[in-house]
C-alpha cells in the first residue's frame, strides 16, 4: 500500500519548520512531493537540501488552493493509488499519516478528512476564536445544504483516492478552496470519512494575507465562493446506495 502513497506539504515561507517536517513525514511515508508555492525566505535552499522528494515550485504566490490543485495533478499522473496532504507549520503531524493509510485500506470511503473538533467546536479553546467560529459557521452550513455530517470543513490533513480526483475542477486558488471542494466531492457522490487529529496551534498570529486578515471580509469571501459553486450545478437530493456505514466513533454517514 505504502508504495502506491503519496504525501504531498504545500509550503510558503515554511523556513522556520520545513527541515523537521520533511524529516519526520519521511518516517512515514516513500513517496514525498513538496509544493513550494513562491516561498521567498530560506524555503527553496533548504528543499533543495533534501534528497529523495518531487518538488514543484512556483515562481511567485499563486495560493493554497493552487498548490491543492497541483498535487491532485502530480498524483494522477504519476499513477498513485492515494494522496495524504498536509500542512507544513506543525500543526499536523505526520505520524498520523499511518492512520490514514489504515483508513484507506478499509476501502469503505474516497475522501478521508481530519477533523480537529470531533466533538464539536464549542469546547475548544486553542484555537483562535475568530478561525473556530469561521470553521464552526461554515461546517455547519455545508451540512445543511449539502446533507453532510462533518465536523471540520478546513482541516486540510487528508487522504484522497486518487482515481476520484478527476471529477474535481479548483480554479479557486486560495483559501476558499474547501467550498469548492465539498460541493464537487457531493456533486460526484463520493464516499466521505473523518477521522480524528490532534489540534495544534503554535502561531495564532500566522496570516491569510491582506483583506482575508479581517475575519468578516474573510467569511463574506467564503460564502460567495460557496454560493457561486452551489449555483454551477445540482446536488444530489437523496444518500447514494454505496454509503458507508458508521462501525465506530470514527466513521460518519456518508450521504
Amino acid at each position: 500500500m505504502l508504495d502506491r502513497v503519496l504525501v504531498a506539504i504545500p509550503v510558503y515561507n515554511e523556513e522556520r519548520y520545513v527541515d523537521c517536517v520533511i524529516d519526520e513525514a519521511k518516517r512515514f511515508c516513500r513517496h514525498l512531493l513538496v509544493v513550494d508555492d513562491g516561498s521567498t525566505d530560506e524555503t527553496s535552499q533548504r528543499l533543495a537540501q533534501h534528497g529523495e522528494i518531487d518538488v514543484i515550485t512556483h515562481p511567485e504566490n499563486r495560493g493554497y488552493g493552487q498548490s491543492l490543485a497541483d498535487a491532485f495533478a502530480f498524483a494522477a499522473g504519476k499513477c498513485f493509488s492515494w494522496l495524504i496532504t498536509m500542512d507544513c507549520d506543525e500543526q499536523h503531524e505526520p505520524s498520523y499519516i499511518p492512520r490514514f493509510v489504515e483508513a484507506a485500506t478499509e476501502d469503505d470511503a474516497d475522501i478521508i478528512s481530519g477533523t480537529r473538533y470531533p466533538k464539536g467546536h464549542a469546547g475548544d479553546s486553542s484555537a483562535p476564536p475568530d478561525r473556530r467560529e469561521i470553521n464552526r459557521h461554515i461546517t455547519s452550513l455545508l451540512n445543511d445544504r449539502l446533507g453532510l455530517t462533518l465536523t471540520d470543513a478546513f482541516c486540510g490533513f487528508k487522504a484522497y483516492r486518487v482515481s476520484c480526483l478527476e471529477h474535481f475542477a479548483i480554479h479557486v486558488p486560495g483559501y476558499a478552496m474547501p467550498m469548492q471542494f465539498w460541493v464537487q466531492a457531493v456533486r460526484a457522490r463520493l464516499r466521505i470519512r473523518e477521522i480524528p487529529v490532534r489540534l495544534i496551534y503554535k502561531d495564532s498570529a500566522r496570516h491569510f494575507g491582506g483583506l482575508l486578515d479581517d475575519p468578516e471580509v474573510r467569511l463574506a469571501h467564503y460564502l460567495h465562493v460557496l454560493n457561486t459553486e452551489l449555483s454551477s450545478g445540482s446536488i444530489p437530493s437523496s444518500p447514494r446506495d454505496t454509503d458507508c456505514l458508521p462501525r465506530d466513533t470514527d466513521c460518519l454517514p456518508c450521504r
